[in-house]
């Protein structure tokens, strides 16, 4: 394996191994530095000599030999005696170092800097190349004159790294990471023009316009003041362009994004620190965060709870509850993503309630609080969520304010599970969203209405209805960019695959590979975590396939209800029938007739008479639905022959 040159810190040479090369004394060393100063050309022995000494001994020839006798075994130690060097050769008068184009940092460096790639592999290059600098180039050589031209040419293309690999991040969009490094760099070097153009335009495509223009009024005193000199042409067109705001200046921004930029730097001017509109700004960004899914989706729920604090420390109740009630977020799904955070929502809802002051101009702040509890309070069986809810729904109503009714209804939708068979109520429900959004232009509550129709309509075995209802999220989730939405509706395509009596296990196994694909990264934990092991349950117990019985299967929230059918699966009658008894009711959400399904089954295979009797007596209300559908994401099949079965086993 070859050897590998370094020079770009003290001069240093490494085996093929990776292993440092012992080169002896700093003649020995200052014989190699000279040679690769030369980049393979011949370096005659004579001026060898009189770069090394400035009064050259007698025998300085005969010393330079043995310094190149003692390099030649250090870098071949394999080479056989009297045998040519195959990498300090003699040549002429003197040595050249014939080293390869990647066995020298220094050259690698080069290509690096000269490199033309997209820019994510130009910086990703010239992260790795300054990388290789282990200090000044030629570093123990610093005041040879043989050195001073390499050192020099070496030092300004490190600098000209920095800059190309600053503006590589700019063109890749990554203004803002840039800003730091440049003030580092421009610390060191102030004198460096491109890099306060550099700087500048970083600082304006961050929306920091009178920023950027600072930095080039610095630039010009610095070097007026201290060279004498103006500004170069491009740091002069680069001002006019900024007083103008030219759009030449963000050439990788749409015109949204450089709105974005200059009314969030505008904001950041405007408005003090510490005033409380931040609050309120915050969590409207917060609520359209929420909305993008995945990282944004569990970002605003990270410092939701933060900013309720903060407006709590204020101690200003009004501002607390318009903090708390303007984070109205579409609600889709019955279980909780945070639980811990959902209570401590609700608990500081319930507070603010209790503290602001009873007059009539704080009956729709009133009214958010209240669906606020209502949605957080989903899946458990609380009265008070379901009141709360109901309470909105009526002021809104008599406030006749379309926004706050669209919110309130979303309540009333997550506390009407308190009994199996509301599919046709929350179908209603769904329905008025979405003539109330179309009417008014609430998009987001428009999709919502959709989507609770949708699972309305699987519960209901209206295939036809939910498809059209499906097509509508998808379309309206396109046109306002909701890409949380297809999670939903490929799930329900799933559901729809499997229902279908045509549709063999593989192809609705397909379908739900597919839509358990679109989970990862969701952002959604209280959706995704134990459903894609029912899914494949609800597959096989449709299919008159045993439970699977994998011990690597994560069946999340629904074990309670899975257990017992496992336990059946592999073999355990006894022990199934003791976790039955073990078994909660469950929770009153959009699988409630799923998990009661589930438990009817092993009431029945254990002959649990008592749980056949409960099972029956809580699936009655919903004889007309399919188990399961109304979650618009799976189905255990029709609850009215599950009803059929426990009353033959009740018999």
């Amino acid at each position: 394996m070859a050897v590998v040159f370094g020079v770009l810190g003290p001069v240093t040479a490494w085996d093929g191994s990776g292993d440092e090369i012992a080169l002896k004394g700093p003649r020995h060393r200052a014989v190699l530095a000279r040679l690769l100063v030369a980049r393979g050309r011949v370096v005659p022995v004579a001026r060898l000599v009189d770069d090394l000494w400035a009064d050259p001994p007698v025998d300085a020839v005969g010393a330079v030999r043995t310094f190149v006798a003692a390099l030649r075994r250090a870098l071949e130690p394999e080479r056989p005696p009297r045998a040519p060097s195959r990498l300090l050769v003699t040549e002429g008068p003197g040595y050249a170092l014939r080293a390869g184009p990647d066995e020298v940092d220094a050259w690698r460096f080069e290509r690096a800097v000269a490199a033309n790639a997209p820019a994510r592999d130009l910086i990703a290059g010239l992260d790795e190349a300054l990388g290789w600098w282990r200090g000044p180039a030629y570093a123990e050589f610093a005041d040879e004159h043989w050195a001073r031209a390499e050192r020099s040419r070496l030092t300004e293309l490190r600098l000209r790294a920095v800059e190309r690999r600053a503006e590589a991040m700019l063109d890749a969009g990554r203004a803002a990471d840039t800003v730091p490094d440049l003030d580092a760099h421009l610390a060191e070097h102030p004198w460096r023009e491109d890099a306060w153009r550099l700087l500048a335009l970083a600082l304006y495509r961050t929306g920091r316009q009178a920023d950027a223009l600072a930095t080039l009024r610095r630039a010009r005193a610095l070097l007026v003041d201290q060279l004498g000199i103006d500004p170069g042409p491009a740091l002069r067109r680069l001002e006019e362009d900024i007083l103008r705001q030219a759009d030449r200046l963000d050439p990788g921004q749409d015109a949204a994004t450089r709105v974005w930029a200059r009314a969030a730097a505008a904001y950041d001017q405007a408005v003090a620190s510490g005033a409380r509109a931040r609050l309120e700004s915050t969590v409207g960004l917060l609520r359209d965060l929420a909305m993008t899914g995945g990282g944004g989706l569990a970002a605003a729920r990270e410092q939701r709870m933060a900013a309720i604090t903060a407006a709590e420390e204020l101690g200003d109740p009004e501002l607390t509850a318009r903090v708390i009630g303007a984070y109205d977020v579409p609600a889709i799904w019955t279980r909780s993503d945070d639980p811990r955070q959902a209570a401590e929502v609700v608990a500081a809802a319930e507070r603010t309630l209790a503290a602001l002051p009873s007059h009539t101009n704080v009956e729709a702040i009133r009214a958010r609080l209240l669906v606020t509890v209502a949605l957080e309070s989903r899946g458990t069986r609380s009265g008070r969520a379901r009141e709360a809810a109901l309470e909105a729904e009526r002021i809104a109503r008599g406030l006749d304010d379309p926004a706050l009714l669209a919110f309130a209804l979303n309540g009333v939708f997550m506390q009407t599970f308190q009994r199996a068979g509301l599919a046709p109520r929350r179908d209603e429900i769904g329905a008025e969203l979405v003539v109330l959004s179309v009417r008014h232009g609430l998009a987001a509550f428009e999709v919502l209405g959709h989507l609770v129709r949708l699972q309305a309509r699987s519960a209901l075995g209206d295939f036809a209805g939910a498809d059209s209802h499906a097509a509508d999220a998808d379309r309206l989730a396109e046109r306002h960019e909701r890409p949380l939405v297809a999670v939903f509706t490929d799930w329900y395509r799933a559901l729809r695959l499997a229902a279908s009596i045509d549709t063999t296990t593989e192809e609705a196994e397909t379908a739900y590979a597919e839509a358990i694909a679109r989970l990862d990264g969701c952002g959604m934990p209280g959706l995704e975590h134990g459903l894609p092991a029912l899914a494949h349950l609800s597959l096989r117990l449709r299919h008159g396939q045993p439970a699977q019985t994998d011990t690597h299967t994560t069946w999340g929230p629904y074990e309670p209800w899975a257990k017992p059918v496992v336990l059946l699966a592999q073999g355990h009658p006894a022990e199934a029938a003791k976790a039955l008894r073990h078994t909660p009711d469950p929770p009153r959400d959009l699988l409630f007739e799923a998990m009661w399904s589930l438990t009817a089954r092993a009431a029945i295979a254990v002959d649990d008479r008592e749980t056949m009797t409960r099972a029956r007596h809580e699936l009655a209300p919903a004889a007309a639905e399919l188990a399961g559908a109304a979650s618009g994401l799976l189905t255990f099949g029709p609850v009215s022959a599950q009803l059929d079965d426990l009353t033959a086993a009740l018999r």
